[in-house]
């Protein structure tokens, strides 16, 4: 199946991240999943694709996944079966991996709203935030449409709004909280492997 294209447009590698590369590619697989969570647009997607290629990860993207499933697009599942049916998918979804370690799965940014869901993401793994500022959002959003819950609401105050709402879920529910603004994907993969390595 094609991806949906909801990756975000993070900035290009920089020099300063290769050696922070070359030395993720001798780690040893995560003995747990890392459940990756926050707002659309904060590089969910290309974190979780970054630490596939480094680390040999098994990756999910659970939107792709469910739209895989269901032989649809999310867009298409809202429109014609509710938001209400998607949110019960995601759910039977993160329970079937929790037989899983050592993958990387990218969450539906609603995902973190659901305590049941939380609950079987802390079960089996880690639970990472990435964060963006509504300015940085817009523009790695900007232009997609799949992304249902955005229609009509692509300023950033609309964002802004959104972010603020689900915010204290999302903070609740993280284990690590990294912000994305401004850095490569390989430089906030280097930043999330310290981290890991910091708690041991």
């Amino acid at each position: 199946m094609k991806r949906t294209g909801r990756t975000a447009n993070l900035p290009a590698a920089s020099a300063a991240a290769d050696g922070v590369t070359e030395k993720m590619k001798n780690m040893n697989e995560l003995p747990f999943n890392l459940f990756l969570i926050g707002f659309m647009g904060t590089g969910k997607s290309a974190l979780a694709s970054c630490l596939h290629r480094q680390y040999h990860m098994e990756l999910v993207e659970m939107d792709e996944k469910i739209a895989e499933q269901e032989g649809m697009s999310i867009p298409e599942i809202f429109e014609q079966k509710g938001e209400p049916y998607f949110r019960d998918a995601e759910t039977a979804l993160l329970r079937a991996l929790g037989t899983k370690k050592g993958a990387v799965v990218s969450c539906g940014g609603g995902v973190p709203l659901r305590e049941c869901n939380v609950e079987a993401m802390r079960q089996s793994g880690k639970i990472v935030l990435l964060t963006a500022s509504p300015e940085t959002v817009k523009k790695r959003v900007s232009g997609n449409r799949n992304r249902p819950l955005l229609r009509n609401r692509e300023s950033v105050e609309s964002i802004r709004e959104l972010m603020e709402e689900r915010r204290p879920r999302y903070e609740q529910a993280a284990d690590l909280v990294i912000a994305t603004d401004g850095k490569t994907v390989e430089e906030i993969c280097g930043e999330l492997i310290r981290r890991l390595q910091d708690e041991k």
